[in-house]
C-alpha cells in the first residue's frame, strides 16, 4: 500500500529517517507520497523523494497556513519544482479557516492561483479544508471540468461535505483520525459511503497517531509503519476484506498520482 501524505521533512524524522522507512517497508508500505507545504518544504520533499525514487515521491505546493509567504516568484518556483519527475501533485493547497495562520483573502488567492497552476501543467491536486467547506466549493466548481484529478486529503468532514465532493468526482483521503475515539466517531459511518475508486489512505505522520494502538507507543509521533492499522480500520468499517480495501485503495492511488506498478 503507499501512503499519500507523509511530512517526511518534519524535524520529528530528523535523527532516525531511515529507520522509519525501513519500519514502514517491513510493515508493507510499499511507497510513500511526501507532502509539500512550502516552496522550500516542497524543495526539501523533492529532494528526499529524489534519494528513494520508486519508493519515495513529492507534492509541490503552498499550505494555506504559509499562503502568507508568497509573493510574484511563487509559482515560478513551483512550477521549476514540478518539471522533476518524482513530483507527482500539487499541493498541499487549499484552505484553513480554523486557525487562520493566514489572512482568509491571502488563502483564498493562493488557493486559486494553485488550481490554476494545476490546469497549466495537467496536474493532480492535494488539497486542504478545514472549517472552510462552502468557501471551498465556490472557489474550486467553477475550475472542476479543466482539473484532471484531485483529492481532499485528511478527509475528517460530515456526511454532507462527503457527498459534496464525491459529486465533483473528488478523491477523499482517510487518516488515523478514523481511530479517534474522541472526534473520528463520525467518519467510521462516512467511510463506507466513499466508492472504492475514490478512496485513498494516508497517515499524514507526524501528525495523528491513531489512538487505537495497542500496545501504545512510546511517543506521540506518527508514523508510516502504521498505514495497514488504519486501513484494517477503514476496512472494518466498511465491511470488507482488509485485503480489499488494500488492493483497491494501491491501485486507486497509482492512477491517481500516475506511478507505474
Amino acid at each position: 500500500m503507499i501512503d499519500i501524505g507523509a511530512n517526511l521533512t518534519n524535524r520529528a524524522f530528523a535523527g532516525d529517517l531511515d529507520a522509519v522507512l525501513g519500519r514502514a517497508e517491513a510493515a508493507g508500505v510499499s511507497g510513500i507520497v511526501v507532502t509539500g507545504t512550502s516552496v522550500r518544504g516542497s524543495e526539501a520533499a523533492a529532494d528526499l523523494a529524489g534519494t528513494r525514487s520508486g519508493y519515495l515521491w513529492a507534492t509541490a505546493g503552498v499550505h494555506p497556513h504559509d499562503a502568507k509567504s508568497c509573493d510574484e516568484e511563487t509559482l515560478g518556483l513551483l512550477r521549476g519544482l514540478h518539471a522533476r519527475a518524482e513530483v507527482v501533485a500539487v499541493g498541499e493547497c487549499g484552505l484553513d479557516y480554523n486557525r487562520d495562520f493566514s489572512p482568509r483573502p491571502v488563502q483564498d488567492r493562493w488557493f486559486e492561483a494553485q488550481i490554476g497552476l494545476a490546469v497549466e501543467l495537467s496536474r493532480p491536486l492535494f488539497l486542504h479544508e478545514r472549517d472552510a467547506h462552502e468557501r471551498f466549493l465556490e472557489i474550486f466548481e467553477p475550475w472542476r471540468d479543466r482539473i484532471p484529478a484531485a483529492v481532499v486529503h485528511c478527509f475528517t468532514g460530515t456526511a454532507d461535505e462527503a457527498d459534496a465532493y464525491l459529486d465533483l468526482d473528488l478523491h477523499l483521503g482517510v487518516t488515523g483520525w478514523i481511530c479517534d475515539e474522541r472526534r473520528g466517531v463520525h467518519l467510521r459511518d462516512v467511510v463506507k459511503r466513499i466508492p472504492g475508486d475514490r478512496l485513498m489512505i494516508e497517515t499524514d505522520a507526524p501528525y495523528l497517531l491513531p489512538r487505537d494502538l495497542r500496545p501504545r507507543p512510546k511517543t506521540r509521533r506518527n508514523e508510516p509503519q502504521w498505514l495497514p492499522h488504519i486501513a484494517a480500520t477503514v476496512a472494518e468499517c466498511r465491511g470488507e476484506p482488509v485485503a480489499d480495501v488494500v488492493a483497491r485503495s494501491l491501485e486507486t492511488t497509482r492512477a491517481f498520482f500516475g506511478l507505474n506498478p
